[in-house]
């Protein structure tokens, strides 16, 4: 993916599923040479801890506390309710400031008296890189944090607060038990050229994003296949998907998971007991991509993330 695979990959929390499959037992070993069933089991029991140590972080998603899309020209920001872009009650001065959309550039421009800091230092105006590039500019003032996004030439602010209750009220995700049955041994099928594929995410836009290949594994007697997002040489692939235990045992928009690269005889390990959800589990601030129709399996896949709070 584009911008939110660079996201998931700037050590955010969303970036450990990525970080730590590449570390994982096995880059599409066959069953018979891979580790032993307790260290695939250690593994995964590993990667859960550090996933949800990783939620448990003050810049994690369950920080989300805003998005704020910006029309052209002035957007005045604050708590106050008068503002363009309102800040939640009682996490920010009524009014703290200006940005100004001109085109797909974003400039902040700070309240005289409002102490906002950009690396430490204070802020009067400046022009503010959104998160396409390799690095979006963050401003802070107290608990808050907050940068610009871009999705398919929308630009938004997007507000974290290092206090936020869904941080604070957070104990963790309910998982089914770790079943070895669902760490398949697949094959990757490749696209000659890669497909350029539509991915609809969940404020109605869609991103044209590569698909070097697909992964096709076997259950139940039957094949199946996922397309992965990416470019043709990385180490590891995107997959999006759904089941049907969709809107039942997990969240109803899918979920999540990395693949390492093929090995030289283009076999690889898909391991479902490492699938987890989109932070649009926990807020309703998230762009989280949605499994396009061809990633949409026939059938119960029971691993993983179970679904989280309400959802």
């Amino acid at each position: 993916m584009r911008v939110f695979a660079r996201t998931l990959l700037r050590g955010i929390s969303a970036a450990l599923p990525a970080l730590l499959l590449l570390t994982a037992a096995g880059c599409g070993a066959a069953q018979g040479e891979r580790e032993s069933d307790a260290d695939l089991i250690a593994d995964i029991e590993r990667y859960r801890h550090e996933r949800i140590e990783a939620l448990k972080k003050p810049d994690s998603w369950l920080t989300l506390a805003g998005l704020y899309w910006l029309r052209e020209g002035e957007n005045t920001f604050g708590s106050d309710a008068s503002n363009d872009v309102v800040f939640p009650e009682g996490t920010a001065p009524a009014h703290i400031g200006t940005f100004t959309r001109t085109g797909g550039s974003v400039r902040v421009r700070i309240e005289h008296g409002v102490e906002v800091l950009h690396e430490g230092q204070p802020v009067d105006t400046l022009t503010l890189a959104s998160d396409a590039g390799e690095a979006p500019t963050v401003l802070r003032l107290g608990t808050l944090s907050w940068y610009v996004i871009e999705r398919d030439g929308r630009l938004g602010i997007r507000l974290k607060d290092s206090q936020n209750p869904a941080l604070l009220a957070f104990e963790g995700i309910d998982t089914f038990p770790i079943d070895l049955a669902w760490r398949r041994t697949a094959r990757f099928e490749p696209y000659d050229p890669p497909k350029i594929i539509p991915i609809l995410n969940v404020t109605g836009t869609i991103s044209q994003e590569t698909a070097p290949g697909a992964v096709v594994f076997d259950a139940g007697g039957q094949s199946y296949r996922l397309d992965v997002t990416g470019a043709p040489g990385d180490s590891a692939f995107f997959v999006i998907f759904g089941d049907q235990t969709n809107g039942e045992e997990t969240y109803d928009a899918g979920r999540y998971l990395w693949v390492d690269a093929p090995d030289a005889d283009g076999r690889l390990v898909i391991d479902f007991n490492k699938a987890y959800n989109p932070p649009c589990v926990f807020t309703p601030y998230a762009t989280c991509p949605l499994p396009p129709r061809q990633n949409r399996l026939p059938l119960r896949i029971e691993a993983g993330e179970q679904t989280y709070g309400k959802h």
